[in-house]
């Protein structure tokens, strides 16, 4: 058959995303990935450099997902299939382009490892993320703010005279657009992802790229790449080079074989071709290769340890196959960040398909055999030349005009062409996708000044580029301008004037809140916790007092207002304010997971060992747990000396 590219509807048990948390990402960004000085110390210097190249301070102005939770119904989701003889491909657009499924027809093996749930997860950095397929993450370290987010999709030219599949966004972590090409040609075994970031700016431009594949994992999977180091990365803030593939008496190519999560990025010599397969018992599996510009390679393993199976059972689905990531990036490691000049673009070309080798090769203790055998079948199916053409054959094509659209996403990079003209062919943002959030910033943009704020919502977005501040620098100095000031400035890293901003807000704000919930946490990070506890019981109570509706924004504003008063009280030993504010909070809202943790530990703060130890035995799930947090652990021993639970074990240090 010919390739094809159709709309699909994707059916599976789903959790709600939920609303977007109102309040603004001040704090301090929470990234498991940060190392410590002594381990920079051993570091290569450019790799030193490329850490420290603009590491991102605040996730703004990008906004939290965590109005998740666990309960999940079937849910319809929109899918495209891109399908040939060979495979079917099946891609969420509305869900960061992610590919769901990689079926290969003649063996009928799902190359990828197929979540059957839809379960969002604190992982992306702003939160929401699920695990399974293939996924796009563009930003900085750590899983992109596009996780759960919906891109533009539409039909192009391919190549070789037939159509392919276009996802394209703006990311405004670093302001840059960028898109992604899935070309299937008829007859191949492998799906062609052409991928180009743009920087339309003057200025240079950090730039994080990595692809990320899950596959099952069984006692049998390995996973190789043309390396004989790796850099060892364990959530104990070091990064140390180490041999592959034994380490501490263990063949670390098996997933398995770890006992705690860890990730391991290949250090792949600059002229071997850049690839990376996860391979079975039987020696076949899913190959990743690309052009050169793809650099790094890594292999990330829950392990065998009760906190990576605790983990594993969280983001699928409990009775499913276990998964591995294998992952392709632009630098050796996902600690470094690359820079792009002004007015430069980064493009590639990935290649995903199946591979079949010599089971003796490829699980013999021998392991240069072992990677040449998959790098010799690799070869033999798809020769580095001809992936070297293809990216040449895709390159001229990368600017085509979109055709039929398939699937529209935010209106951000519209409000960017719109206010700079930005000149980007293949990847249109037009005016009509421009929706209710770009609106006060359209007329900010045309008018000079912000729109009078709605009564009936909290404010929106904030916009934090140097362009913006100076727009809202210029504006009437009106309480509504002040706070989103307030904020441009906070994310430029001038906190001070940040504060001042906030503080000639508050004299003539209606609505007081929002600046005072600013304050608060501008208090917390100078080192002022109790000065921190009063803005926040200041700002709660201006909030229940001048409210009373229960619609989804408002209710979205008491629980994450909430949430933050209450442990910033807890925070000071202020138990009995912490537990008014508890007390105003919804029933509802108190039910849910996060808050029954929060309720242990006011319990806790108040004497109350065995009602607190009791919250625990009746049960409770916090959805939006953080990778890496041990909350539940540090309370667990703060009311007794049993050993943690399974139900709770989400350790991910060595030690814990």
């Amino acid at each position: 058959m010919a390739t094809t590219v159709r709309r699909a509807v994707l059916t599976l048990p789903a959790a709600p995303l939920g609303p977007e948390n109102p309040l603004p990402a001040l704090g301090v960004l929470d990234e498991t990935h940060t190392l410590d000085e002594r381990a920079r110390k051993r570091l290569p210097r450019d790799m030193v450099r490329q850490i420290g190249y603009e590491p991102l301070r605040t996730l703004l102005p990008v906004r939290i997902l965590d109005g998740y939770e666990r309960e999940r119904t079937d849910t319809d989701l929109d899918a495209v299939v891109i399908e040939n003889d060979r495979l079917r491909v099946t891609v969420l657009p509305g869900l960061g382009g992610r590919i769901h499924s990689l079926h290969h027809k003649p063996t009928g093996r799902e190359l990828v490892y197929r979540n059957p749930v839809f379960q969002p997860a604190s992982f992306a950095l702003n939160g929401a993320w699920f695990s399974g397929g293939i996924e796009w993450n563009i930003g900085a370290t750590g899983h992109t703010t596009l996780s759960c987010a919906p891109l533009h999709a539409a039909l192009v030219p391919a190549p070789d005279g037939g159509e392919m599949l276009r996802l394209w966004e703006w990311e405004r972590l670093r302001d840059l657009p960028f898109q992604v090409d899935l070309w299937l040609p008829d007859g191949s075994d492998f799906l062609y992802a052409g991928v180009r970031i743009r920087n339309p700016h003057e200025r240079a431009a950090p730039v994080y790229w990595w692809s990320n594949i899950a596959v099952e994992e069984d006692e049998h999977t390995r996973v190789l790449s043309p390396a004989e180091t790796a850099w060892h990365f364990g959530y104990e803030r070091d990064l140390r080079q180490v041999p592959v593939p034994e380490f501490r008496g263990e063949d670390r190519t098996y997933p398995l074989r770890g006992d705690v999560p860890a990730d391991y990025f290949y250090d792949v010599p600059d002229e071997e071709r850049k690839w990376i397969a996860s391979l079975d018992a039987n020696g076949t599996g899913l190959v990743q290769t690309s052009t050169d510009a793809l650099r790094g390679r890594k292999l990330f393993l829950w392990g065998a340890g009760r906190g990576g199976r605790r983990w594993q059972r969280w983001l699928t689905e409990p009775g499913t196959p276990g998964y591995a990531e294998i992952q392709a990036g632009l630098a050796r490691t996902q600690l470094e960040h690359v820079r792009l000049e002004g007015e430069a673009e980064f493009s590639w070309l990935e290649a995903y398909g199946p591979l079949a080798a010599d089971p003796a090769a490829v699980h013999g203790t021998d392991w240069d055999r072992a990677r040449a055998a998959a790098a010799d079948r690799l070869e033999a199916v798809l020769p580095r030349a001809e992936v070297d053409a293809a990216y040449a054959a895709w390159l001229p094509y990368a600017d085509a005009a979109p055709g039929e659209r398939l699937a529209t996403g935010s209106g951000w990079g519209a409000l960017e062409v719109l206010r700079a003209g930005h000149k980007l062919p293949g990847t249109p943002f037009e005016e009509s996708t421009l929706g209710e959030e770009q609106e006060p910033w359209v007329e900010l943009l045309t008018s000079g000044l912000l729109p009078e704020p709605r009564v009936d919502a909290p404010p929106g977005p904030t916009l934090v580029a140097p362009h913006w501040r100076d727009m809202l620098e210029t504006a009437p100095a009106e309480p509504l301008t002040e706070y989103h000031l307030g904020i441009a400035q906070w994310h430029a890293g001038d906190l001070a004037q940040a504060v001042r901003s906030w503080e000639r807000g508050l004299k003539l704000a209606p609505s007081r809140w929002p600046l005072l919930r600013c304050l608060a946490v501008a208090d917390r990070q100078s080192g002022h916790p109790d000065l921190a506890a009063d803005h926040y019981a200041a700002a709660f109570d201006d909030l229940c007092a001048g409210r009373g509706d229960d619609g989804e924004a408002w209710t979205a504003v008491h629980t994450a207002l909430g949430r933050e008063a209450v442990t910033a009280l807890l925070a000071v030993d202020r138990t009995a304010e912490a537990r008014r504010v508890w007390d105003r909070l919804r029933p509802d809202v108190r039910r849910r997971g996060a808050f029954r943790l929060i309720e242990a530990r006011l319990l806790l703060a108040e004497g109350e060992k065995d009602a607190a130890r009791a919250v625990f035995d009746a049960g409770f799930e916090v959805a939006d747990l953080r990778e890496g947090a041990e909350t539940l652990g540090e309370v667990w021993a703060a009311l007794t000396d049993d050993p943690l639970p399974d139900a709770y074990e989400y350790r991910m240090r060595p030690g814990d």
